[in-house]
């Protein structure tokens, strides 16, 4: 009885772990965060949650990144990341963007945004905005926000995905995520 009563109390603050400030779950690249109780909103103008992203921002367009707006960070936020991923990707997680030392002032980045942060390399092998591109089917792209203590992550522009998640670690205040689709066009 003691032993079951003992794991259940582990089982509880391991669920309760993940909540804490920093603290990701270990497949976060390929899954959407939960809401975040904070109550940051992401959204986009570009299209709705969950539908399609217009070709205007992908490689069979012109390719630019899509209007972003946010509301509702902490006022401890001192800068934000941001994160674009498709998780459908057949070889894994394909990164389209990353983001980050936004200042934190900033509450939106205009379609086809330059010069707002430091950008790391993507998936392409280059870093910006590399817009989708499937090579088959429909897949999901989750842009993914996130309000940070700290003013800059101490990475220099072309780090790798890795290294801003990992300075991320132990500075988030809050999360939030817009996702949308795409599929080809049938030719």
């Amino acid at each position: 009885m003691r032993s079951s009563i003992v794991l259940t109390a582990v089982a509880h603050l391991a669920v309760a772990s993940l909540g804490c400030k920093g603290a990701t779950p270990p497949d976060s690249k390929s899954v959407p965060d939960a809401p975040d109780p904070s109550g940051m909103l992401l959204s986009s103008p570009a299209f709705a949650q969950g539908g399609p992203i217009p070709a205007r921002f992908t490689c069979e367009g012109q390719d630019v990144s899509p209007e972003l707006a946010w509301s509702g960070a902490p006022a401890a936020t001192k800068s934000f990341a941001l994160i674009v991923d498709d998780p459908d990707a057949p070889g894994g997680t394909w990164t389209h963007w990353v983001l980050f030392d936004v200042p934190a002032a900033t509450t939106k980045l205009a379609e086809g945004s330059k010069g707002v942060g430091l950008e790391a390399m993507t998936s392409w092998d280059r870093s910006g905005w590399g817009g989708p591109c499937p090579p088959s089917g429909t897949h999901r792209y989750f842009f993914k926000l996130l309000a940070l203590d700290v003013p800059a992550l101490g990475k220099a522009a072309g780090a790798s995905r890795e290294e801003v998640e990992a300075a991320t670690s132990g500075h988030v205040l809050a999360r939030a995520s817009w996702m949308g689709t795409y599929a080809k066009r049938k030719k």
